[in-house]
């Protein structure tokens, strides 16, 4: 069971054992899905963008396509998510701790939404776990869809393109490719810094 999970949330056991097809449901798991906030959606984005360069047959495609394929799923996730969040309405508010649901994730996010707005669906897609409640949240609040597609569909090619174009650029270099697993690192600090940060004025708040 842990060597499951492990290779679940492992950016490179996802592509090397799922290929294509795993790469596409755990983006769309990670924006559509309550579990998906433990999915590994920045790094994931980042290696696949290595991969199609270093060993392009794993994926079968393009860079270019590879793009639009994970676009797509990651937007075909935030309107599932939307969905969801315009079922349950409000009363998710009141939902109790579950191991696929945290309210504490759910109070980030709203103050998120408070400070910046329809911008978090944008802003959002750089960030874990704000990633994966942000369109929840929108069907929750009832956000104009049309308002919302726009923001969608903005957000996921700009998170999808920069981060699959750097790591498809860097990783023609050997220093990056022989210390991949230090950047992922790096990447999750660099995105955790602003959750972290949104959670203490949460906590301050209360």
């Amino acid at each position: 069971m842990l060597e499951l999970l492990k290779q679940v949330t492992d950016p490179k056991s996802i592509i090397q054992y799922g290929g294509l097809f795993m790469l596409l449901f755990v983006m769309f798991a990670e924006t559509g899905l309550l579990i998906g906030f433990f999915l590994p959606g920045d790094s994931l984005v980042f290696i696949s963008g290595m991969v199609c360069i270093s060993k392009p047959e794993l994926l079968g495609v393009s860079i270019f396509e590879l793009i639009i394929l994970l676009s797509c799923s990651a937007i075909c996730g935030n309107i599932v998510g939307y969905w969801f969040g315009s079922k349950v309405g409000p009363p998710l508010f009141d939902r109790k701790d579950s191991i696929i649901f945290k309210k504490k994730y759910l109070e980030i996010t709203r103050q998120f939404f408070a400070k910046n707005g329809g911008k978090t669906l944008v802003i959002g897609r750089f960030l874990p776990i704000i990633r994966t409640f942000a369109p929840i949240l929108a069907g929750v609040l009832k956000i104009d869809f049309k308002f919302f597609m726009l923001l969608n569909i903005v957000g996921a090619f700009a998170w999808i393109s920069i981060l699959t174009l750097l790591g498809y650029y860097l990783g023609t270099y050997t220093v990056v490719t022989e210390n991949v697993e230090y950047i992922v690192i790096g990447l999750i600090i660099i995105t955790l810094i602003p959750i972290v940060r949104t959670y203490q004025k949460v906590k301050s708040a209360k």
